[in-house]
């Protein structure tokens, strides 16, 4: 096999170790030299010193975790180039294997050029992608709370999320402090509020439930280590939320910051956001998540296919002997597909859109997870063309799939009533004069 790059290295990245291969080539021989590293920050600069030292020109490791960012950091003041590779692909034949033998197989993949870079963004990305991804993560984690809310007043046989739509809503969260005599009315009454129709004053007028409803949801068997738990769960509620809104204000401030030090170039980061929520089913939160997951330099991607590819909303293939077998679309970027699905939900629900049409369209012939995938595939690719392009979002619009060739239409409609059992015959009408 021809040799792409006479000059590399592979490692081995683990939490406590690296190990590291140089492979280069003397003649038509390879020589290798395998040694090993701690990954602390002495040990990774004595792996540069020495990579550096052997006139290393690219450098190859394995996306282990959250092990090889570290490495990256530090090899990355190298005179070298590096590259990420995803650990699938490059997965050693079963044999005997050993960290030494990984990292020389890795070596031997990068000299010939058979490892695909996978997609590192900038500084600045991977830290507004940190603090995202930080923010989806704490939100789930007061879902988690909502729903321990839920079943602590459940086990009291009150029925309060059965009423209300929104738990933590102005009505549900005053009652439920009202229950455990907590938040501004802790200085009006020395005790719990056990009266449910009292209880069920607090509630706003805006909200379905009439009165006796909401007084025979209300009426329970509150106990004590039910308050406890309440106030409890509460509590984290309220930590979590000042913890998002904090990341919300480290969010702002660094696109301010970044902003204003990007005299020309592209335009601002705000700007894009902006640009981005006039798609429907995509909110500024989930605009400034999608650009910290994807980045603004299209360089990366050739192709709105590669963009689609790589967050895993392709169609997958599995074909063999002639026959196609089903086949499950990969994992790709779960931060960014989960983002994408939740912003097709939104489209779907959004009327006079291409989105919406195309939902249904799909729906009828492949179901509803297949349409949804479909649909957050076609707006990572109108996200691609947008940023590409500059240019704003321009829906196609509901009718587009009607708009279209109107002898391809007829035509599947014919073939519809063949595989009913009927033969048609189409006439065209005279023109009305």
């Amino acid at each position: 096999m021809e040799i792409m790059h006479k000059r590399g290295a592979g490692l081995d990245v683990h939490k406590e170790t690296v190990v590291a291969c140089v492979r280069l080539m003397v003649g038509r021989k390879p020589t290798r030299e395998c040694r090993t590293f701690a990954t602390t920050t002495g040990g990774l600069l004595a792996l540069l010193a020495w990579l550096t030292e052997s006139r290393v020109r690219h450098v190859a490791m394995e996306a282990t975790e959250v092990y090889w960012r570290p490495v990256w950091n530090i090899l990355s003041d190298g005179p070298f180039e590096l590259i990420l590779a995803n650990a699938a692909p490059i997965k050693q034949v079963p044999g005997r294997k050993t960290d030494i033998n990984d990292a020389m197989w890795i070596a031997d993949l990068l000299a010939c050029g058979l490892i695909k870079a996978s997609f590192v963004p900038a500084d600045d990305i991977q830290e507004r992608r940190g603090l995202m991804r930080t923010r989806k993560q704490l939100v789930r984690e007061q879902t988690r709370h909502v729903q321990r809310l839920e079943k602590t007043l459940e086990e009291a046989n009150i029925k309060l999320g059965a009423m209300i739509s929104v738990l933590m809503g102005v009505s549900g969260r005053r009652m439920i402090e009202a229950m455990i005599a907590t938040g501004p009315a802790r200085g009006l009454k020395a005790h719990a509020e056990r009266n449910p129709h009292r209880l069920a004053a607090l509630a706003e007028r805006t909200i379905k439930a009439s009165p006796k409803e909401l007084d025979d949801a209300l009426h329970g068997r509150l106990r004590e280590h039910h308050r406890f738990l309440l106030q409890l769960h509460l509590q984290q509620w309220d930590a979590l939320d000042a913890a998002i809104r904090e990341i919300d204000r480290q969010v702002t401030g660094r696109i301010e910051r970044m902003d204003q030090e990007a005299d020309d170039g592209p335009p601002p980061f705000r700007e894009l956001i902006f640009r981005l929520s006039a798609i429907p089913g995509v909110s500024f939160l989930s605009a400034t998540a999608i650009l910290a997951e994807i980045g603004r330099d299209r360089g990366r991607f050739p192709t709105a296919g590669h963009l689609v590819a790589w967050a895993g909303l392709c169609p997958a293939h599995n074909g063999r002997a002639g026959k196609r077998k089903s086949a499950r679309r990969r994992r790709g970027a779960p931060w960014l597909k989960t983002m994408l699905v939740q912003c097709a939900w939104a489209a779907k629900r959004a009327k006079a859109s291409y989105y919406r049409a195309q939902f249904f369209r799909r729906q009828s012939r492949r179901g509803p997870q297949k349409a949804i995938c479909a649909v957050a595939a076609s707006i990572l690719t109108a996200i691609y063309h947008m940023l590409k392009s500059g240019l704003p979002h321009r829906d196609l619009g509901a009718n587009y799939f009607d708009r279209r060739s109107p002898q391809a239409k007829a035509s599947r409609l014919v073939s519809q009533l063949a595989k009913l059992g009927f033969a048609a015959q189409l006439q065209p009408l005279a023109d009305a004069t």
